[in-house]
This record gives C-alpha cells, structure tokens and sequence, in this order.
C-alpha cells in the first residue's frame, strides 16, 4: 500500500477516534451533570461525604451564621437574621470583611486616580462597605422567601399524603427533605434531623421559621403547636394551610402582573437622566463646559439624588403591596 494512502488512512482513524472520544466526554460531563443533579439539596450532597449526620447538622448551621444549636452566633440580632435568612453560606465575617475592604481600597484610589475629594471616597466607602453588603442580603433573602413559598403548599401536600398513609409527622418531615430540592429540602432536613437529636418537632419548625423568615412557616409552627396541645385532625389543618398559601401565591403573582406596568415606568424615569448624561459625555464632552468647577456642583448633585431616590421608593410602594 503506498505511503501516501496509509497516512490518509491514518488521518482517518484519528479523525474517528477524535470524535469518538469528543462523544464520550460530552456523554460523561451530561452524565456527572445527571448525577449531581439528582442530589438535590446541599444537606443530601453533604450527607454522601459519609460524615457523620450530627457533624454535618452543626456544619449547615454554622454555615449559615448560626451555633450547633441553631442559635444565632453575634449580638448583633438583626444583622445575624438578615444573613442566615438570605440563605449566603460561609463566615460572616469573611463576608463583611470582603465588603469592607473592597470599600476601603476604593475610597483610598478614586480620590488619587480622580482627585475626588476625602469626602467622596467617605461616601465610597459607606455606599461599598456597608450599603452595598446589605443590598446584597436582602435581594437573596427575598429571592429565597420567593423560592420557598412556591415550594411550601407542595411540601405541605407531600406530608398530608404521607400522614394518611399512616406516617408519624417525623417521617413526612424526612420524606420531603428526601424528595425536595433547595431551599426547602436542606431547611426541612435540618428539621429531621434536630428532631432526631432530641429537639421537640414544635421548636424545630419554630428554628426553622426564624432562619427563612417566611411567614407561611410561621402558621405552620403555630398550627403544629395548637394540634400538639389541643390535639384535632394535623392533615385536615395542613391541608387547608397548604390551599391558603397557594391561593396567596397567586394573588400575588396576579398583583405582580397588574403592576408590572408601574414597575417598567419606575425604571424608565429613573434610569433616564443617567443614560442620557452618559450619552451626552460619550458624544460632546464639552457640553458642560466649565459647569465642573463650580461649587455648587456637587450639592446639586446630592440634593437632586436624594429627591430622585425618594420618587423611586415612593413609585416602589405604589407598586409594592403587602397583604
């Protein structure tokens, strides 16, 4: 066979055996991707470490910025329950520290790079270092509350049909930390398992409503704690909570669709000026001329800034309701 042929032939086996191996390692990267997802909360994934369960309950609370015993870890209550409500894992300090250095390196090289004054990078750092921290919890502690009521009515129908079939509530507890995903499967199974460690299923779910700060859960604490003191039919009250929630859900998505007009108009106004200054410094940077000097520039600025933020929160409770 001539030379030339053989290496074409050859070309042609590693061509093969190129997409043959690109397939395969698509098909392992699906399958790994397969096999995460089918752990489907962090408490299931951390519990395959073969650690043991008490270690790995301690290590989800303090994760979340709490003790071994799901208290909270610093004096400073409302900052605690704002961090573990919002769901961000890890140490809270490293998380403030990050916050708090990424303003301080800011306010130190804004004032050199563009001779603001000390005043401004003070601002810099207070908008960087401690607004800014705060915007972040309580964006992902309402995007986690949001999560966990549209799970909740379905994790409350799951233990109804679990208690009917002659499950004790502990069971159903553990079913749907089995079965559902974040963030109600590991809050549910932090619940199971403080229960198995001797906790009453009562303080549990009252735990539990104090680190998601839903009020769905709330109910659910206080109808568990009637039933355990009065007694009365637990599937008939979950049922009825679990129809409740649900119909709140849809008002609210209903409110939410009905104001979204509102919503667009808000960010329309207030994004704006800004875009057009922008523009207007991209294509005529002189426009302004020598209005940069003046003194009275920044007071404006801040005086106009304050009356457009107050419109924009005046427009976000117009379209925000509570109910």
């Amino acid at each position: 066979m001539p030379t030339g042929q053989t290496l074409l032939y050859f070309v042609y086996v590693l061509a093969a055996a190129s997409v043959i191996l690109a397939g395969e390692s698509f098909y392992l990267s699906y399958a790994a991707r397969r096999v995460r997802a089918g752990t489907i909360n962090r408490r299931l994934a951390r519990l395959t470490e073969e650690a043991p369960a008490e270690q790995t309950l301690q290590s989800l609370l303090r994760e979340r910025g709490l003790t071994a015993s799901g208290d909270y870890i610093f004096g400073m209550i409302a900052l605690n329950r704002l961090y573990t409500q919002s769901g961000v894992t890890g140490n809270p300090l490293a998380f403030a520290s990050m916050f708090l250095l990424g303003g301080l390196v800011l306010a130190l090289i804004l004032p050199l790079l563009f001779g603001f004054s000390s005043v401004a990078g003070l601002l810099v750092f207070l908008i960087v270092g401690i607004a800014l921290p705060l915007l972040v919890l309580r964006r992902a502690r309402n995007k986690r509350i949001q999560k966990f009521a549209a799970q909740l009515p379905d994790a409350l129908d799951m233990i109804v049909r679990s208690l009917r079939a002659g499950h004790p509530t502990t069971v159903a507890m553990g079913l749907v930390a089995r079965e559902m995903p974040d963030p109600l499967g590991t809050e549910f199974g932090i619940v199971s398992d403080e229960v198995t460690f001797g906790l009453s299923l009562e303080n549990a779910v009252r735990k539990l409503s104090q680190r998601v700060g839903f009020e769905g859960l709330h109910l659910l604490s206080v109808s568990l704690s009637i039933q355990a003191k009065t007694g009365g039919n637990l599937t008939e009250i979950l049922a009825n909570l679990s129809t409740v929630l649900r119909e709140r859900q849809k008002l609210r998505l209903k409110i939410r669709a009905l104001s979204a007009e509102g919503r667009v108009s808000a960010w329309i106004i207030s994004l704006f000026p800004l875009v057009m200054f922008g523009l207007l410094m991209i294509i005529a940077p002189s426009y302004y001329g020598d209005i940069w000097n003046n003194p009275l520039l920044m007071p404006a600025f801040v005086i106009f800034g304050i009356w457009a933020l107050l419109g924009d929160f005046i427009m976000y409770r117009m379209v925000n309701f509570d109910f």
